[in-house]
């Protein structure tokens, strides 16, 4: 729109970047309505349902083909270095380029992180990252082991529970939050926070003013967008028949170690939507002077799971592990 000629660099065959690499079944987490493309905002029939993959895939090529966007696919960009006058050179799989800016997009997800651990585990165990793994149809006959309880570890681990599998679940500290908050989709609140909390006194924090470098990448509150949203509760999870662990912290001769913390980080995963981000919703909701409703509470849960901090693979009849790392 400024008029600035420029190319758009793609590595892979076609577009649609990172999210091809997702299961079949993977749905956002944000609703339609938070996909905002300049000049492409969702204008579908469903704005508070969570669009599929494969229409992700499709929202960011319609977008590419409806702007004209100068895209070169199958393009791997291998080497970026200081040129003359401020400029850079750039190698690439399909020649070279000069260029006077460049923006780099690559997102953050785009190396699948395993722990070094994975080397202990026996070599008969089938181990898949959350980019491998597609459906439960995949997968051998047998239990499985998650290991994290991000997003994409809950959203799978609902899925391989409802196709009739025996499911471990190896709990981190991401934090759950309501689907719904104050009459609302909490990331709808989110979104209104984001666009408009400046003008009560609400900034996001730069890189420099984050208590910890670690908290850029802090895990996604856990919740779903599957069957039309819902919240996700890792005590409902273990009421329904997955065995939770705490931490993996250690594997040996076919044994994995646990942290004998889970009651300690259940209570942490359940107190962390209430501690920041829900009062900071409530008091965007009271400065901005917006009629909601009131927060319902959460229902006292005190249920706990009775595993023991060593899990034999063997004896569990654990013929898989999924790092949801």
């Amino acid at each position: 729109r400024a008029g600035v000629e420029h190319q758009v660099l793609e590595r892979r065959a076609s577009l649609g970047g990172g999210w091809q690499d997702r299961w079949d079944a993977f749905c956002l987490n944000t609703p339609n309505i938070s996909l905002m493309l300049p000049g492409m905002p969702y204008a579908g029939p469903d704005p508070d349902a969570f669009m599929l993959r494969d229409d992700v895939v499709d929202y960011f090529r319609q977008y590419a083909r409806t702007i004209g966007a100068p895209v070169r696919t199958g393009t791997d960009v291998t080497c970026i270095a200081s040129a003359n006058g401020g400029a850079f050179d750039v190698e690439t799989s399909q020649g070279a380029w000069r260029a006077r800016n460049v923006v780099l997009a690559t997102g953050g997800f785009q190396k699948a992180k395993i722990p070094p651990l994975s080397a202990q585990l026996p070599g008969h165990i089938l181990q898949l990252h959350t980019d491998d793994y597609r459906n439960p149809g995949q997968l051998p006959d047998g239990a499985m082991l998650i290991v994290g309880t991000g997003q994409s570890g809950g959203q799978i681990a609902e899925e391989l529970l409802a196709a009739g599998r025996e499911v471990h679940l190896a709990v981190s500290t991401c934090p759950e939050a309501p689907r719904r908050y104050r009459g609302r989709d909490v990331f709808y609140w989110l979104m209104q926070l984001g666009m408009n909390g400046h003008e009560y006194g609400f900034n996001a924090p730069t890189p420099e003013q984050l208590p910890s470098p670690a908290l850029r990448f802090a895990c996604n509150p856990l919740l779903t967008g599957a069957d039309g949203g819902h919240d996700i509760h890792l005590r409902d999870f273990g009421r329904r028949g997955i065995r939770l662990h705490g931490h993996l912290e250690a594997a040996h001769d076919g044994v994995l170690t646990f942290t004998d913390d889970l009651p300690q980080r259940l209570a942490r995963v359940e107190s962390g939507f209430g501690q920041r981000m829900g009062p900071m919703l409530d008091a965007f909701i009271a400065a901005a002077g917006i009629d909601a409703p009131p927060a319902e509470p959460r229902a006292a849960d005190d249920w706990l799971p009775s595993e023991p901090a060593q899990l034999n693979l063997a004896a569990a009849g654990i013929t898989s592990v999924l790092w949801a790392t």
